[in-house]
């Protein structure tokens, strides 16, 4: 689910690894130019059944990411995650099936194995968040567009978004600040802060942050859609 995001102050080399559930975007490459689904539909030659065919996909792709919504690994039958804070989740027909309590891990889809509830893995082997894995071993980046935030260091190149935990790159150009694609909101790449907030300490739009770099994060927050 790749996707992108509108930094501010036309930061267009940021871009978000999620929420591209129904983008359709060039594929030359260096162009990044949004083709409209009728568009897409005609230069595809799609046929009528081909078309619902993949309306049906999109629908899926739109659900599993805004939803929360996944497949069950016992029965394949769709399943919603009520708690996102929590990765171990009832599948209720396999439950009935199965006449015993059936639960499987979101992360791995995988039967639960340990305790619960748990917010970063299950016991089963090879059960990782890759996003926290991310998080954690990108690369960092320096700011070099703007005199006033040059010399910024030790900045990781890839952040999640503080309001509804989207992950975020960037790859130093332009500016420090960016607004989400998915929930629309502004924040400081740097302090993580909200851009009101950061700039409530400093005024200034392109200063550094008297707070400093936020360190690597080691959750994901977990949006409160209202």
């Amino acid at each position: 689910m790749l996707g992108s995001l509108s930094p501010s102050c036309d930061a267009d080399e940021s871009f978000s690894f999620q929420d591209r559930a129904s983008r359709f975007v060039c594929g030359q490459s260096g162009c990044n130019v949004e083709w409209p689904y009728e568009e897409v539909c005609k230069m595809a030659l799609l046929t009528p059944e081909e078309m619902r065919e993949f309306e049906i996909k999109l629908a899926s792709n739109a659900a599993s990411c805004y939803l929360s919504i996944k497949s069950c690994p016992g029965c394949r039958s769709s399943v919603m995650r009520k708690n996102e804070s929590n990765l171990r989740v009832r599948c209720t027909v396999c439950t009935t099936n199965k006449g015993r309590t059936f639960e499987f891990c979101w992360q791995c889809l995988k039967e639960w194995k340990g305790p619960a509830p748990r917010s970063d893995r299950c016991d089963n082997h090879g059960c990782c968040n890759e996003d926290l894995k991310l998080l954690r071993e990108c690369s960092d980046i320096s700011f070099e567009y703007f005199d006033s935030v040059k010399g910024i260091k030790g900045c990781p190149s890839i952040r999640s978004c503080p309001t509804c935990g989207i992950l975020v790159a960037h790859d130093g150009t332009k500016c420090k600040n960016v607004v989400c694609s998915r929930c629309k909101v502004e924040f400081c790449f740097v302090c993580l802060k909200l851009t009101t907030e950061c700039r409530k300490i400093n005024p200034e739009y392109f200063t550094h942050c008297s707070s400093g770099v936020a360190p690597r994060q080691t959750s994901i927050p977990v949006w409160q859609k209202k």
